[in-house]
């Protein structure tokens, strides 16, 4: 039986409990701005075990510091043994003549025995082997993206925007492009295929080696037909100028061909396309035979994929697949091709949700492998050999990413983590073991071995450093908010840690808001701001509208000509939500973000200014004729066939509606969202009279790098203390 408890018992324990949870809060220590911003000492958070590879389908490999000095160890999965491979310091007598180390090391061969080093702008390659050190080039001349070839004996490279390799066994230097100017660039991409097509990770590398390491693919670009934009540089007395070929919506694009080397003649086949066509080539993906080349055809629309198939001795070409859709279509980064040439499997949006598709070699489809209302987020293994697929996806929860695995029928489908959050997995060579880094909300989480079946062999490190139980950190909880028009937004927030539902609390949304981005998940932040911000009394609050991941393609179609329209739309409805709430202070709704989120911020500002009362605008698009027409035309088509879109979705033309505090920042040399955007909002405000504060930072790019960085999150901190606490903050 339950005991029946009187009235002014339960209004005792109210205040019992109540007492001891601020007592218990007042012992507790609180995040300093070094600790949060500077990633200054005592840290909260462990770095986790790092360089993690698997050798084989037995071992991984792990660099560690043995004795003192830098190791390759090589562990058994099963058994934890393990064994010193190899020992940087054994080989110090030979290296450190040439004033040389093996942490020098820039790359290594597959089997560890050769390393890559790099010095005063040459390489330098050194054999385990035979303990002898062979300098590769001597000109001293800057080169980028030195990649290995397959078969480890070849080293391609970029030089002065022309491609070349070096033969490693005999020391000779091979220049295969002789072209290369201000203008055209061969293996090395422009910016707008750098930034929007083979990303940022490429670091402008747009060269491709072929399995039998007798072939390197390329693209050749002539960024001549791009118009040029002007970077100034305030510096010394006449300042600098600096130009940049940046296409912007409706400008042409750059001209762009593939290109296959042969390395044992020095001859170059041109892959046969129509180059008056005004498309994008790029991502190719050679067949494990090195007999044809895939590579992908976009066209300016952006609604129409073509996969071909190109023969590399004739340039001759074959359509091996295509994709056309309303909206747009973007190119397949992750094409897995069979060894066996059986087929290929593609990671496709057409039905709505990323799912895996399995095709033979003529594009005819053998099976559909997964479907339904979710996303296959990447491939990460296939076992051809058991006709399975390791994936990791988002099925049953779209705030989770877990690791999955499937047979090619779509049969048999298995979720192989079991703890909800979000999973990073990395598989042996044959899927006997993966090695899992996972984090959810509240747990910092850790990285961990497990086996085939999903489970646990051991956990190699933990990201939670003890002391955080010292500090007094908000509660994060997940949630959802259903808009008026029934579609339920994934939100986040981390209330004060001494919340009290009797008080009113400003709130601060943190947003990127881009197309197909998902800001809400369940993963712990190691960038502690969010703790920050609570632990002051301000409420953290981040949600994701309709065009996120959460919502597949069909979600994120809705944004095509309409970019700004849905953002706002729910984030407002959001707003709506929040005011709701007793505890809320809606005099104080503020929002901040970088990039796109700083033009989700001058939106917020302008068109939605009835709800949004302060903001902080990083590096913000504030037009969409100012962005480059790649990113641009993909969401919102030509300027001119979509006018009304353009219009509606830019920050200047709502400017008359700012009422607010907004904090505008922008580094003067930023290449990717001209400072011209912040330049232009600027010139709206003042011919309107409106009052707003500005912060430029001279020579930065898109961002703010250190030391500079220490003001700008100064002055982050400052803005919400000042605005929404009443008071100057001040750094311990």
């Amino acid at each position: 039986m339950i005991a029946r408890i009187k009235p002014a018992a339960i209004y005792l324990i109210i205040i019992l409990i109540s007492f001891f949870t601020n007592y218990s809060l007042a012992q507790k220590k609180q995040l300093t701005f070094n600790q949060v911003y500077m990633f200054a000492e005592p840290r909260l958070i462990n770095q986790l075990p790092r360089n993690i590879v698997w050798f084989d389908d037995e071992n991984y490999l792990q660099q560690k510091r043995v004795d003192g000095s830098t190791a390759i160890v090589k562990v058994n999965a099963l058994t934890g043994k393990e064994e010193v491979l190899i020992k940087y310091s054994d080989y110090d007598d030979v290296l450190l003549e040439y004033e040389l180390t093996l942490d020098d090391n820039i790359l290594k061969t597959d089997d560890y025995k050769g390393f890559i080093l790099k010095k005063d702008n040459d390489f330098y390659f050194f054999s385990l082997i035979t303990k002898q050190l062979k300098r590769l080039t001597t000109d001293n001349q800057e080169k980028a993206n030195p990649t290995l070839s397959p078969d480890g004996k070849k080293l391609a490279y970029t030089k002065n925007r022309d491609l070349y390799y070096v033969d490693i066994e005999s020391g000779k230097e091979t220049r295969l492009t002789f072209d290369a100017s201000e203008t055209v660039y061969n293996g090395w991409a422009s910016w707008v295929y750098y930034e929007e097509i083979l990303g940022r990770s490429s670091n402008y590398r747009a060269f491709w080696w072929s399995p039998n390491s007798e072939m390197i693919a390329f693209l050749r670009t002539d960024d001549s037909p791009v118009p040029k934009f002007p970077l100034f540089k305030a510096d010394g007395v006449h300042g600098e100028l600096e130009w940049e070929h940046y296409p912007k919506s409706g400008d042409p694009n750059p001209d762009v061909k593939m290109g296959i080397a042969h390395l044992s003649d020095n001859n170059i086949v041109w892959v046969e396309e129509d180059e008056t066509a005004d498309q994008y080539t790029a991502w190719p993906f050679w067949t494990p035979d090195s007999k044809e080349l895939f590579y992908q055809v976009l066209n300016r629309g952006q609604d129409h994929l073509q996969i071909l198939a190109a023969n590399p001795t004739t340039g001759k070409n074959r359509l091996v697949h295509e994709e056309k859709q309303p909206s747009f279509v973007e190119f397949f980064e992750d094409i897995y091709i069979f060894n066996d040439g059986s087929g290929f499997i593609l990671r496709s949006d057409k039905d709505g949700y990323r799912h895996l598709y399995y095709y033979d070699m003529k594009g005819n489809l053998k099976s559909q492998i997964t479907k339904g209302d979710w996303t296959v987020t990447e491939i990460n293994l296939v076992d051809e050999k058991n006709k399975k697929v390791y994936f990791e996806g988002n099925k049953d929860n779209s705030l989770d990413n877990h690791l999955f695995v499937v047979d090619l029928e779509g049969k048999g489908l298995t979720k192989l983590t079991k703890t909800s959050g979000t999973h990073d997995a990395k598989l042996s060579k044959n899927g006997s073991y993966f090695i899992d880094t996972y984090s959810s909300l509240n747990d910092p989480g850790r990285i961990e071995l497990f086996n085939s079946k999903g489970e646990s062999i051991r956990v190699l490190g933990e990201r939670k450093n003890s002391i955080m139980d010292e500090y007094q950190l908000g509660k994060a909880e997940l949630f959802k908010i259903k808009t008026s028009d029934g579609v339920e937004l994934p939100a986040m927030w981390v209330l004060p840690p001494d919340f009290d539902p009797m008080k009113k609390y400003p709130v601060l949304f943190s947003v990127y808001g881009g197309p197909g981005v998902k800001d809400v998940k369940n993963a712990f932040s190691s960038f502690l701001d969010r703790f920050f911000i609570s632990q002051n009394g301000i409420i953290y609050f981040v949600v994701d509208h309709r065009g996120s991941e959460h919502f597949g393609k069909k979600g994120l179609s809705m944004m095509h000509r309409n970019l700004g329209k849905w953002e706002m739309n729910d984030y407002i409805e959001s707003v709506k939500y929040l005011r709701t709430l007793p505890f809320v202070d809606s005099t104080k709704i503020g929002i901040t973000g970088g990039s796109y989120g700083g033009y989700v911020t001058c939106m917020a500002l302008t068109y939605g200014a009835d709800y949004f009362t302060h903001g902080i605008a990083e590096f913000s698009v504030t037009d969409w004729h100012l962005y480059d027409n790649v990113y641009t035309e993909r969401y919102m088509d030509k300027p001119e066939e979509n006018p009304e879109g353009y219009k509606s979705g830019s920050a200047l033309t709502h400017a008359d509606k700012y009422k607010g505090h907004l904090l505008i920042t922008h580094g003067t040399l930023d290449d990717n969202v001209h400072m011209q955007n912040t330049i232009q909002l600027v010139d709206k405000f003042t011919t309107l009279n409106k009052d707003f504060e500005l912060m430029l930072y001279p020579n930065e790019r898109h961002g703010i790098g250190y030391p500079k960085w220490v003001h700008a999150r100064r002055e982050y901190v400052q803005f919400w203390f000042k605005h929404f606490l009443g008071k100057d903050f001040m750094i311990e």
